[in-house]
């Protein structure tokens, strides 16, 4: 069984920066980002694959987040700069126990319990 443990998140105002990461507790395989705001459903973010050589983003945050990782501490990060108050959300980092990104919510495995990102105006 594979764990996800998201840490980073917090309060910052507008136009400021956040470092997201998730450690897994074994091999990693393709990692993705996703996040759901009150009342939304949860939505896609980036997606990178085991090699780091494929990532995926959403139109909303191309130019200002980038997904990236490392294999030896089998951890995964999302930079994300020019925080817009639109930016709010829970974060949730996920597993697919394939090589290959993808985007659709539904071909991962497994998920994290999720770190809260407050951006203020």
């Amino acid at each position: 069984q594979v764990q996800l443990v998201e840490s980073g998140g917090g309060l910052v105002q507008a136009g400021g920066s956040l470092r997201l990461s998730c450690a897994a507790s074994g091999r990693t395989y393709s990692m993705g980002w996703f996040r759901q705001a009150p009342g939304n459903e949860r939505e896609f973010v980036a997606a990178i694959s085991w090699s780091g050589g494929v990532t995926y983003y959403a139109d909303s945050v191309k130019g200002r987040f980038t997904i990236s990782r490392d294999n030896v501490k089998a951890t995964v990060y999302l930079q994300m700069n020019s925080l817009k108050p639109e930016d709010t959300a829970v974060y949730y980092c996920a597993l697919r126990r394939d090589l290959r990104a993808t985007m659709r919510e539904y071909e991962y495995d497994y998920w994290g319990q999720g770190t809260q990102v407050t951006v203020s105006s």
